[in-house]
């Protein structure tokens, strides 16, 4: 006879992410974010956003207008680390932004490795414009379309996630 098998982690736990529930995911780069939505109801994510950086930082009231109109029960970002595993430039700026996720809307938060995301966004894109979906205009969503990518990383291996705390 089996184990039957544990309940998913309850929302709000720290660092956990209800594995039934949705998620909002984030590609964080030195111009935009890129914004996506996901849940484990599918194994695919949908790009939905673009969040511009300014200066002074993200913008912080489109990130909160897209929590609220969500609502997820947890955030994955994009944790940039070069081909090799090291760090790369933009790691800092992805961890601290996850950071202030946490600590801003009180979710969960967790990093996903997105190494060659962006190289499987733009091949994806490029699939898109060819089936005549996507439009050479449309490129500037291409940082949505990664961040889609990253959530459907953590959506095949959630336990490979690191929690911000």
């Amino acid at each position: 006879m089996s184990e039957p098998t544990p309940p998913p982690p309850a929302a709000g736990a720290p660092g956990t992410i209800r594995r039934d529930g949705t998620v909002l995911g984030f590609d964080v780069g030195s111009r935009r974010i890129g914004v996506a939505i996901g849940s484990s109801f599918g194994t695919h994510a949908r790009a939905i956003a673009v969040v511009d950086v300014h200066g002074n930082g993200p913008d912080w009231p489109a990130v909160e207008r897209l929590i609220k109109e969500w609502r997820p029960d947890g955030l994955v970002v994009g944790d940039p680390l070069t081909l090799d595993g090291q760090d790369q430039p933009n790691r800092k700026r992805a961890q601290g932004f996850a950071r202030q996720l946490r600590e801003r809307f009180k979710l969960p938060v967790v990093l996903v490795d997105e190494r060659s995301s962006s190289v499987e966004a733009a091949r994806r894109f490029a699939v898109e414009r060819a089936e005549g979906r996507k439009r050479r205009r449309d490129a500037a969503t291409l940082d949505a379309v990664a961040a889609a990518v990253i959530i459907e990383r953590w959506l095949s291996c959630p336990d490979d996630a690191t929690p911000v705390s």
